[in-house]
């Protein structure tokens, strides 16, 4: 009889690791060359990491391009005693590779994704689509729903967005966001700047800041120019930091949350 989802839980291990495995082809590349190629990922989670981490078996990796590292950071990592630098072509990545200490994951090797612009490939893959940031979250949702509430957005009093199509975008762990369409949206109040972030869920956004003298964190504006096909729905479309703004769904004035973003923006939660 084959198991359950609930029967294929998360594992945990002595060291505080969470893991899983995968079923997804991941491979990843530096320049021209293919340095994971693997059916067979595990999923981790480390107790100081809110996102998730690939692991893949020993015979999937390129150990032939991996030396023991020079400058090896012990104790990283849950603890992992063991690093390896890349070497390809000549072009030496100093601690692009570890083993973490855990029985389960004894013969795996995990590879710094994006969460560190120095140490990691250039492009991850999963099965056909390119990766970006870090892996995805199996346990994680986003949808983008069209609909028809009215959706008003102040910023110190002045009314800045008023619209009855906006796109709701639902992601595991955040609030709602709003996503407007440009026309309802005073886009001359705002500035385009040359900030720009990047997610493994939405694609890349681009942003623009307030241009009045209200006391807002700069870029509290974003749209996703070309988003990945999940979420195609706000394409183009521009969103608030609920956390900056005062957000009004159906007449009914919504708190502004608390989230990860907030100690970014340097806001303060108000009814």
């Amino acid at each position: 009889m084959s198991m359950l989802p609930t029967e294929r839980a998360i594992r945990t291990t002595p060291e505080g690791l969470l893991w899983e495995p995968g079923e997804r082809w991941v491979r990843g590349v530096k320049g021209d060359v293919t340095v994971v190629d693997s059916r067979h990922p595990v999923l981790v989670w480390e107790p100081d990491l809110p996102v998730p981490q690939y692991a893949f078996p020993r015979e999937e990796v390129r150990t032939d391009l991996l030396r023991p590292a020079k400058n090896p950071p012990t104790g990283t990592h849950t603890g992992s005693q063991v690093f390896y630098d890349l070497d390809v072509d000549g072009q030496v990545v100093e601690n692009a590779a570890w083993t973490f200490p855990a029985a389960d994951l004894a013969g795996h090797i995990a590879f710094a994704w994006f969460l560190r612009w120095d140490r990691g490939l250039d492009h991850w893959y999963e099965e056909e689509e390119e990766i970006f940031v870090h892996p995805r979250d199996p346990h994680k949702r986003v949808d983008a729903l069209p609909s028809s509430r009215h959706v008003q957005v102040e910023i110190d009093g002045t009314l800045v967005a008023d619209t009855h199509r906006p796109v709701l975008l639902f992601e595991t762990s955040l609030p709602t966001r709003y996503y407007i369409p440009p026309e309802d949206v005073r886009r001359d109040l705002f500035l385009a700047t040359d900030h720009h972030t990047a997610c493994p869920y939405k694609g890349t956004a681009e942003y623009w800041s307030w241009r009045g003298e209200a006391d807002v964190p700069p870029n509290l504006l974003w749209s996703y120019p070309a988003p990945l096909t999940a979420v195609a729905a706000v394409r183009g479309r521009l969103a608030f930091f609920n956390e900056a703004v005062d957000i009004t769904v159906d007449g009914e004035r919504l708190e502004r949350p608390v989230t990860p973003f907030s100690e970014m923006l340097g806001t303060r939660p108000r009814t």
